[in-house]
């Protein structure tokens, strides 16, 4: 349950600063303001989430590689695929957040 409401806040948040971000017009200077505001609070939310994701999923590995030894290879294997996959996520917030600034389809 706690995880549903958390899950359900989050989201309710995000959806809450998208629209600031897509409500600013780039014309007046405070709107600009909250345009930049919602693209850095985004990627620092993205960056945030996938720190967090990195440092359970290099948890999980060297657990699994403590109690079995032989299985390295195949978890560090994985595990640096997981990463590429958490990593693109932060990328792709990045991107939305350039569009924001800078092509914002809006205006």
């Amino acid at each position: 349950m706690r995880k549903l409401l958390l899950t359900l806040l989050n989201t309710v948040a995000l959806v809450g600063m998208a629209s600031m971000a897509f409500a600013a017009n780039q014309l007046d200077s405070a709107s600009l303001g909250t345009t930049c505001l919602a693209a850095a609070l985004g990627i620092g939310i993205a960056a945030f989430g996938c720190a967090i994701g990195m440092g359970l999923g290099l948890k999980g590995a060297c657990e699994g590689i403590s109690r079995n030894p032989d299985a390295g290879g195949k978890v560090t294997g994985t595990m640096i695929l997981a990463f590429a996959f958490i990593e693109s996520l932060a990328i792709y917030a990045l991107v939305i957040s350039f569009i924001l600034l800078y092509a914002n389809p809006y205006v």
